[in-house]
């Protein structure tokens, strides 16, 4: 038992948020952790950004690397990703994620769909510097011809923890 003291009258309750509107926000990396899979065969890195800027300050958004994983192409993704991310805040050899915190950047936000037992939720397509540098996207590699750089990419449903 803890004591409180507190007066939920006095503060407004949180509430069920929708995913944010696809869009660019600038925003922080507030936490970031490194954690297993489901399956205890892989980790990830988990992001926590807080958006700074604009109509949605306040909210947060979530990011799942992949970093060790069964799936290679997983793995590739998230590589990407983070070489996307350090790039954007200008931190080329982090030795701990926690030298990316703090940093502004701008993020790709889009929607992933409703499956199965969750709910729609954002996820981040692309990063870059609010300093004026280019969208970086999550593309896998391919053999198909190069992207155009502010062509939004999607991650498909491996780059979600096992």
């Amino acid at each position: 038992m803890a004591i409180l003291n507190f007066d939920a009258e006095a503060i407004e309750p949180t509430t069920d948020f929708e995913p944010l509107p696809v869009g660019d926000y600038v925003v922080l990396i507030t936490a970031s952790e490194i954690k297993t899979t489901k399956n205890g065969n892989g980790e990830y890195l988990q992001l926590t950004y807080d958006v700074v800027d604009g109509k949605y300050k306040g909210r947060k958004l979530f990011d799942r690397l992949n970093l060790k994983n069964q799936n290679q192409t997983a793995v590739e993704i998230a590589q990407r990703a983070l070489s996307a991310i350090c790039r954007a805040v200008g931190v080329m050899h982090p030795n701990d994620s926690a030298e990316l915190h703090g940093k502004p950047l701008s993020v790709k936000v889009g929607i992933r769909p409703a499956n199965g037992d969750y709910s729609a939720s954002n996820e981040i397509k692309g990063w870059k510097s609010i300093n004026g540098g280019t969208t970086l996207p999550t593309a896998a590699p391919t053999s198909a011809p190069a992207q155009t750089q502010n062509a939004p990419v999607s991650r498909g449903p491996w780059d979600r923890p096992q």
